[in-house]
């Protein structure tokens, strides 16, 4: 029996279209494809979360972000993204000039980038390398 996944599609929350427009669209370099709603009903059915919603997808052909439109209170979490770029700095400077502060962490020697966009979420970068072919690493710079 043959075993495999994919992960089709990442969803996260933020607390604007426009902020997510600017970490999804100008920072991660992914096309707007559509903003759309979710009706109270699906919303209920799916998320056990009762009102409606917009939500936002983001995606170049191989990495897909649905990001709902939502203010809502936040824990802590260990929850995170985990991206692939072919250069840090790239990147890096892009989420300065936009106001985020990538973060580095270290462990074991080795130096871990890190980034919050607007809304909190967390995402860990990292630089690409001859073990990640294309179909992997997406098209983000």
């Amino acid at each position: 029996m043959e075993m495999g996944c994919i992960v089709q599609h990442v969803a996260v929350e933020c607390v604007s279209e426009h902020l997510a427009d600017l970490f999804f669209s100008e920072i991660l370099g992914l096309p707007k494809v559509r903003s759309t709603m979710l009706s109270k009903e699906l919303s209920t059915a799916i998320f056990r979360i009762n009102t409606e919603v917009r939500f936002v997808l983001y995606d170049n052909g191989s990495t897909r972000f649905e990001v709902f439109i939502a203010d809502r209170s936040r824990k802590p979490t260990f929850a995170h993204v985990c991206l692939v770029v072919n250069k840090k700095e790239n990147f890096v400077s892009r989420c300065m000039e936009q106001g985020l502060a990538p973060f580095i962490v270290e462990r074991n020697g080795k130096q871990l980038l890190f980034v919050r966009d607007f809304t909190g979420n967390l995402f860990e970068v990292l630089e690409n390398n001859k073990n990640i072919n294309d179909e992997q690493k997406g098209n983000i710079n």
